[in-house]
């Protein structure tokens, strides 16, 4: 696949209607390119990204740049980071939080855009619609499933989302910092490793 290919790909996503009539309108977030090394499998976009136009532009988002050990350049570099969550648009808001993300754009998209994502090295996987749809091993629980880390393929890693809602499962379950963490920053660093001295991708 080109690059231009996928950059054709990301303009069909952004200008997809296909959930006319959700709360807050329809806008796609997506970040993709051809070029990418780290695939970033999230949920949907809250609302303060659904403001900014950029996923993971929030308190979740500096969070798992924390645990990424990433800074926001490098991030937000296409050509280093694909992020490419279950549902595009911002659902709205439910009782408890976030509504699901739209179950639609996942069947129309996901394996488009995973064609045209040829040097992806590390696939993450945050929260358990991400985890449902592509952890190579089945699991029930969020927990399980990250808990379980060690028996996934290098090139996948589960994760929690970063939302301060979390904090109490952060709280629960210190592995996660202790032992997974540290994993999670060397694959990133393994996984971009050569990125950095390919000009094309600065």
């Amino acid at each position: 696949m080109h690059a231009s290919g996928c950059a054709r790909l990301v303009r069909d996503i952004r200008a997809c209607r296909h959930c006319q009539g959700l709360p807050e309108g329809v806008k796609p977030i997506i970040q993709a390119d051809a070029g990418a090394r780290l695939l970033i499998i999230g949920q949907a976009p809250g609302a303060r990204a659904d403001a900014a136009g950029r996923p993971f532009d929030d308190p979740s988002g500096d969070r798992l740049r924390h645990w990424l050990a990433m800074d926001r350049a490098t991030f937000y570099n296409p050509g280093r980071v694909a992020i490419m969550p279950m549902g595009f648009c911002f659902p709205g808001r439910g009782a408890s939080g976030d509504l699901p993300p739209r179950p639609e754009c996942a069947p129309l998209w996901h394996a488009r855009l995973l064609a045209e994502l040829p040097g992806i090295r590390l696939t993450l996987l945050i929260g358990q619609y991400a985890q449902r749809a592509y952890s190579p091993r089945p699991f029930t629980r969020l927990t399980d499933c990250v808990a379980h880390w060690r028996e996934l393929p290098e090139d996948y890693l589960p994760l929690p989302h970063p939302s301060p809602r979390n904090q109490l499962w952060l709280k629960r379950n210190p592995w996660f910092e202790a032992e997974l963490l540290p994993e999670l920053k060397q694959r990133v660093a393994r996984a971009l490793a050569d990125v950095s001295n390919n000009p094309r991708l600065e």
